[in-house]
């Protein structure tokens, strides 16, 4: 986009929300969105009038307590070989401490970068059970299950996977649902749109006429969805637009599509900050449940627990805070430090909003919080 477009745009921002003299609130809900807005300090150059909500489209941040402290249990077993995206990592779970802390113990938990490399690992250590924390939304499911289908193919016994994985637009349902933050359009996730495309949003815009706009993620992306969303709310209209035509189609990845089908069914789902979610997971069908790790240890419990004193991940989750108006924020909790999974992520709201203090919180129409004031 040039220099010239961007400026058309967020000039269009500011005219029309003069005209529509109310306060807007559009929720960015991917975390990589967050992210651009926080590092761009986007939120300066916006209308005060105009404020930007941060969602749960962070899948490690959204990754319940319950399922970090089963995955420590499933450490403990001797033969089991746990293989992992670094951010899971440092996630604390309800009381068992973190990942990090039980590899340090002994543990034997690897860091991967893919799940094909969680399959390789399979392969070089036969005589071990290699689990797959498969954490993440409609963008990692794919691959996650092509090495399903690959290990089932060679008859692999001794991979499996610790489903997590979630879909994001029942989420965004579930958020107009619970209430308690005004939301009048939402910037989708343009990740996960490559997978899925843009028709999954329409319910959101037939049922709850709210707008909803795919959008890539540098700043001039996210400033053009928030001048086509503005544009939508002054005429009264709930659409669901396309800004990311260069990566995102109407009807998604029709090949990635049939393999999610194939190896997985929606199921209920819990997510932090959320609860259970409806529809809203992808378990393995039940032609692979041998390579489910749920199913294969139905005896690893997590102990009942609570979140932090004090952390309000779930309610940044939903878009109800800014991180910084939770007291913990920058002072018993920090990326170094971290209490809640939104300071540990890199797309966590809360670790986004610290990275780039000054500018995350800039503009919207609020005075910038005493720690920034501080630092």
């Amino acid at each position: 986009m040039k220099q010239s477009d961007f400026k058309q745009h967020l000039d269009g921002i500011h005219d029309i929300a003069d005209r529509l003299a109310r306060p807007v609130k559009i929720m960015e809900v991917c975390g990589t969105h967050t992210v651009a807005v926080c590092r761009s300090g986007l939120r300066s150059l916006l209308p005060s009038s105009l404020k930007l909500l941060s969602g749960p489209g962070c899948p490690v941040c959204v990754t319940p307590a319950e399922y970090i402290d089963r995955a420590i249990l499933l450490s403990r077993r001797p033969e089991v070989l746990l293989a992992t995206f670094g951010d899971l990592m440092r996630v604390p779970g309800f009381s068992l401490g973190t990942l990090e802390k039980e590899r340090a113990s002994g543990a034997r938990v690897r860091v991967v970068y893919s799940v094909s490399d969680a399959l390789a690992l399979a392969d070089e250590r036969k005589s071990a059970k290699v689990i797959f924390l498969a954490v993440g939304f409609e963008t990692t499911a794919p691959g996650i299950a092509w090495a399903v289908k690959t290990a089932a193919e060679r008859g692999m016994k001794n991979f499996a996977i610790l489903s997590a994985l979630k879909t994001m637009p029942n989420a965004m349902e579930a958020l107009l649902q619970s209430g308690g933050v005004q939301i009048d359009g939402f910037i989708c996730p343009g990740h996960v749109s490559t997978i899925i495309g843009s028709r999954p949003y329409e319910f959101i815009c037939r049922k709850y006429c709210r707008p909803c706009v795919v959008a890539g993620f540098e700043p001039a992306d996210v400033v053009a969805a928030i001048a086509m969303l503005l544009g939508q709310i002054e005429e009264g209209k709930c659409e669901v637009q396309n800004q990311y035509l260069r990566a995102v189609s109407a009807g998604g990845n029709p090949k990635a599509g049939l393999l999610l089908e194939e190896i997985f069914e929606p199921a209920d789902a819990e997510w932090r900050g959320l609860g259970v979610v409806p529809q809203s997971g992808l378990r393995l069908r039940d032609k692979y449940k041998n390579y489910d790790a749920f199913s294969l240890y139905p005896d690893i419990k997590a102990p009942a627990g609570a979140e932090v004193s004090g952390c309000l991940c779930g309610e940044v989750l939903r878009g109800r805070i800014a991180p910084p108006e939770c007291k913990l924020f920058g002072k018993k909790c920090t990326p170094t430090t971290p209490v809640g999974a939104c300071m540990v992520s890199g797309e966590g709201a809360c670790a986004a909003y610290y990275r780039y203090a000054p500018l995350a919180e800039a503009g919207g129409g609020d005075e910038s919080p005493s720690f920034f004031k501080r630092r």
